[in-house]
């Protein structure tokens, strides 16, 4: 396939490395909650797994709800100072480092196994409302900055950078700080949590004042909620693309919380020998986002996103055989962080390309109503996935009162750390293969949003001008 050419966009250092910032810090205490909670309340505070996993089903009521609320909230918010989008990144911030330092500091008696499931099951629901607050809002501002699938992609070159490290750093903090004695909690690891959270919340408030947003899109009278509900259900490669999503994190969550549990109780490494292995899967994850930048402009964003989930779900199932050898899962985790790299890349690329299709067919900028809404696809994958990997480890026999564990109970742990993130990768591809939105007739159709976006730029402006703002 011939390459496709796209418009010509450009956009300044400071608000590529902005966004990039955001898309540092806010996922980044998330990714330690969900690499680190599950494992902490469990192994560390010795909270019965099986009310961590009904803590994680009751969540799910909440976390159905929050994420399409916020959206609608942002996607109506007006403000001629601040925007629509920024003000929850500025003021959100300071909370989030509040409620994420929180988690680890339990400020209920540790021997109350009630009050510490209430506690755990609390944590989940605040985190996760201020978490919802800031990503939706963070995700949907890039779509904003740009329109072409060049510039876009750049944007995303950032970010996927940033997001990458932030995951690698939150697979190697806890694994540095939990791993090694199964009971004791390391002295240095709630200074080293607030300490992170923070600089996190620095980072995110100082990134606000450099990212942009389209103004204009106050001026557009906002859908009801009910309304906004139908016309993104409506939105065809939106649902393919939620559903590819929703299977995607449920594998995606599933590994992020099997690490500590397969590095501790399978290879039983800890400390730099059990940092290694993960440097290596990262470091083949940023080696490989240009390469897979180059491909996404050579093949178009359909194919070669269903090229990274089909390669992902082989290197995956291919772990299953090799990571019972440290040297062997080195090389496995290598191979599967090339595979996977392309993740850190495209999904973004898609989700803009359909809010641009729902502006086409509505008139009206809806990211944040998106970002939310897809939160019903994937939020409830990554709160169901920690329960489902614990009932599998406890279903092959895991103890957790033992710091060894039997052969049955290893290879339950490397069953749910491979297999099934395996097979679900390869579904995540079937499904993308039904997306619609790539090719040269979506671009001309993308030209035109841009035309469109700098007509209501000037409406904006018109209207700032007769309110004497400007």
């Amino acid at each position: 396939m011939s390459r496709i050419e796209d418009f010509e966009e450009e956009l300044p250092l400071s608000m590529k490395l902005a966004n990039g910032g955001i898309g540092f810090g806010t996922p980044f205490l998330n990714y330690i909650v969900a690499a680190a909670i599950t494992f902490f309340y469990h192994i560390k505070l010795g909270l019965n797994p099986y009310l961590i996993s009904l803590g994680w089903v009751i969540f799910i009521l909440w976390n159905t709800v929050n994420d399409p609320l916020m959206g609608f909230i942002s996607d109506k918010t007006k403000s001629n100072k601040y925007g629509r989008r920024i003000p929850y990144l500025r003021f959100g911030a300071p909370i989030y480092i509040i409620v994420f330092i929180l988690i680890w500091i339990p400020l209920v008696p540790i021997g109350s196994e009630i009050l510490l499931f209430l506690y755990f099951v609390l944590m989940l629901f605040s985190f996760d409302t201020v978490f919802t607050m800031l990503t939706v809002v963070g995700y949907g501002l890039p779509g904003e900055m740009a329109v072409s699938s060049k510039a876009r992609g750049k944007l995303m070159q950032y970010g996927g950078i940033f997001n990458a490290f932030s995951h690698f750093l939150s697979f190697v903090i806890p694994i540095f700080l939990l791993t090694g004695d199964a009971q004791d909690i390391n002295p240095y690891f709630v200074p080293s949590m607030i300490i992170i959270g923070i600089l996190c919340g620095l980072i995110i408030f100082i990134g606000s004042f450099y990212v942009k947003e389209n103004k204009f899109a106050q001026l557009e009278e906002p859908m009801s909620f009910v309304e906004g509900l139908k016309a993104t259900f409506s939105n065809r490669p939106y649902i393919l693309s939620s559903i590819s999503a929703f299977i995607f994190w449920f594998g995606q969550v599933i590994l992020a919380t099997s690490v500590i549990y397969y590095l501790t109780f399978v290879l039983q490494v800890e400390g730099v020998m059990a940092l290694i292995p993960v440097a290596i899967f990262f470091l083949m994850v940023f080696l490989f986002i240009p390469v897979y930048f180059f491909l996404m402009k050579k093949l178009g964003i359909k194919r070669s996103f269903i090229l990274t989930l089909v390669v992902s779900g082989i290197s995956f199932c291919s772990f299953f055989f090799l990571g019972w050898n440290y040297i062997t899962a080195i090389i496995g985790l290598g191979i599967l962080g090339a595979c996977i790299s392309g993740y850190y890349l495209m999904p973004n690329v898609v989700f803009f390309d359909v809010v641009d299709y729902d502006e086409i067919k509505t008139g009206k900028r809806r990211e944040t109503t998106y970002a939310g809404i897809g939160a019903l696809f994937t939020k409830p994958a990554q709160t169901v996935a920690p329960a489902v990997f614990l009932l599998i480890i406890i279903a092959f026999g895991f103890n957790q009162d033992s710091a060894t564990q039997s052969v049955s109970a290893q290879v339950g742990i490397v069953f749910a750390f491979t297999i099934i993130p395996g097979i679900l990768f390869f579904l995540a591809g079937i499904v993308m293969s039904f997306y619609k939105l790539d090719g040269p007739d979506w671009i001309k159709q993308k030209e035109k949003l841009r035309k469109i976006h700098d007509e209501k730029e000037a409406n904006y402006l018109q209207h700032l001008k007769e309110l004497n703002v400007i």
